[in-house]
């Protein structure tokens, strides 16, 4: 039965792909002589076309439309990848509406109440059959509590995980054999696309998985004039089932309803910028699907305007590492410091090791250059890393997931900010919140709390630490140290001059990018323990 059902959504797939003649955009694709001549013996290309005076992007955009809620979320998420895909089929892909037709209501109630354990009349003092919103893998209804909160019910379409798991299996097939005859396929690294949505989609059917998420971004904005995130109610939550608080505000791209409660549209664009940099720089939690169907705007205080997250069931995050090559790349980049970059990414890993820095240099700045001709302005900040990204592919950088769901965040925030205010300048806004950043990072403070950290991490060693400190400080005291600590004691010295020796080293080849004074702690822990092992 379930090869049957295969068989069936397989046939039904190849109709799809001859009704849009996709395979065309396949026969694009460089491929050895033979399989192309022997590709117009298929009985089809000599049927009349159907759709031929659409462009390659629109059938595909359309052929996904038609295949359902799985190939429409896969087509979003391929949209994110400019650094993969053709301009003209990114920007059709770009256009598909996170809005499928809803299931039944009378499931999606069955559904609750077998996930909640109760009839739906018991559970809230309200429920509307009828859904606010329907998406690809979920839907949701308005309720009202027991307590009188107005509140949102998300419950994920059923029987799901079967289907996806079947047009998952296809879309590998599909991705492998491309790669088997096209250089362009396996340059795009299809299988990994494909790997990376199977990763999201299903992380995005656990509702647990969401309310989570939004909790740790509630408590990240908690009192920020910025942000604003729905309060999960967690006695309601289940794998299938989410309850939030319902908000109330203008969708973003609503210019009409902004414009008449006379919003700043300069500083909302600024604020959304600022946003992501604190998501992701602060905090190293970020919303990673900011598209305009999840962000709203508050009704309250159009003069200082605040945003409305929802839909948190695809979130990123930077490791420190990440965080600080991602900010000095970018600091490098506006300063045309192309050196610094090509090092700054094979330092990081993210190129070979082997790459010669001068070619990579003079890539990126065969890219670079004709854009900072531009005014500041002007500068797409997004686009930038799309066309760093496909240089660096040339030198064989390998897919780093975590940046493509920053990529993809940055495109949707730097897009949204100029359509709201389209003289916005995304480098003179981020800028300055970057250089505290780093100035921050770097800061005397920040580097004590960082070797504390690296102390707590070995087992005694702080203990140890503080008893060796006030015995060289009381070198003469009356009652002396116990048999254990006089055994031990060169152990312990040659230990912590080792420790110090070694964060020293970590903290001045962090601190030498940035000022001498930032330096200075680095320097004092690697003369300690330069001392305190000579001694020795």
């Amino acid at each position: 039965m379930k090869l049957f059902a295969a068989a069936r959504r397989l046939f039904r797939i190849l109709l799809v792909v001859i009704r849009y003649r996709l395979d065309d955009i396949i026969l694009d694709l460089p491929m050895p002589w033979w399989l192309r001549g022997t590709s117009y013996l298929l009985p089809w290309r000599w049927i009349p076309r159907r759709h031929s005076e659409l462009s390659r992007g629109a059938r595909l955009r359309l052929a996904l439309e038609e295949l359902g809620p799985i190939f429409i979320k896969f087509g979003q998420l391929l949209s994110t990848r400019r650094d993969l895909l053709p301009p003209d089929i990114a920007d059709e892909l770009a256009m598909l509406q996170d809005r499928v037709p809803p299931f039944d209501s009378a499931r999606a109630t069955a559904l609750i109440e077998q996930q909640l354990g109760a009839p739906v009349d018991e559970l809230f003092a309200r429920f509307d059959s009828k859904p606010l919103a329907s998406a690809s893998v979920a839907q949701v209804h308005a309720a009202r509590l027991r307590s009188g909160e107005e509140v949102v019910v998300k419950v994920v379409r059923p029987n799901l995980k079967p289907v996806i798991a079947q047009d998952l299996a296809w879309l590998f097939m599909l991705a492998k054999s491309a790669e088997r005859i096209s250089i362009d396929a396996r340059r795009l690294h299809l299988v990994e696309v494909v790997e990376d949505y199977a990763k999201t989609i299903y992380d995005e059917l656990d509702l647990l998985r969401e309310a989570a998420n939004a909790s740790q971004l509630k408590r990240n904005f908690e009192g920020s004039a910025l942000l604003y995130v729905p309060q999960v109610y967690w006695d309601y939550c289940r794998p299938q089932v989410l309850v939030m608080e319902r908000i109330y505000g203008v969708p973003v791209t609503d210019m009409a309803a902004l414009a008449r409660q006379n919003t700043d549209m300069r500083q909302l664009a600024e604020r959304g910028v600022e946003i992501f940099f604190t998501q992701v720089f602060r905090d190293s939690f970020f919303h990673a699907d900011m598209h305009p169907g999840n962000i709203f705007v508050s009704t309250h205080q159009p003069w200082s305007p605040q945003y409305i997250a929802v839909d948190f069931g695809i979130v990123g995050s930077l490791t420190p590492e990440d965080q600080d090559y991602l900010a000095r790349n970018l600091m490098a980049f506006f300063k045309r410091d192309y050196r610094k970059v090509a090092q700054l990414h094979i330092d990081s890993g993210w190129v070979p090791a082997e790459t010669k820095v001068n070619e990579f240099e003079a890539a990126i700045r065969t890219v670079c250059e004709p854009i900072f001709e531009k005014p500041l302005k002007d500068i797409s900040f997004g686009q930038l890393l799309v066309r760093l990204f496909q240089v660096a592919r040339r030198f064989n950088m390998e897919v780093q997931p975590q940046l493509v769901l920053l990529q993809k965040t940055l495109l949707n925030i730097e897009g949204l900010g100029r359509e709201l205010y389209p003289d916005l300048d995304l480098w003179s806004t981020g800028q300055p919140y970057l250089e505290r950043w780093m100035r921050e990072r770097m800061s005397p403070r920040q580097l004590l709390r960082n070797v504390q950290a690296q102390i707590e991490q070995v087992p005694h060693l702080a203990h140890m630490t503080r008893e060796l400190l006030e015995r060289m400080s009381n070198p003469h005291a009356d009652n002396p140290p116990p048999p254990w600590h006089e055994r031990h004691r060169g152990w312990s010295l040659r230990l912590t001059g080792a420790v110090l020796l070694g964060g020293g080293a970590t903290l001045a080849s962090n601190a030498a990018s940035f000022t001498a004074l930032a330096a200075w702690p680095a320097w004092l822990m690697l003369a300690a323990g330069i001392l305190i092992v000579v001694r020795r």
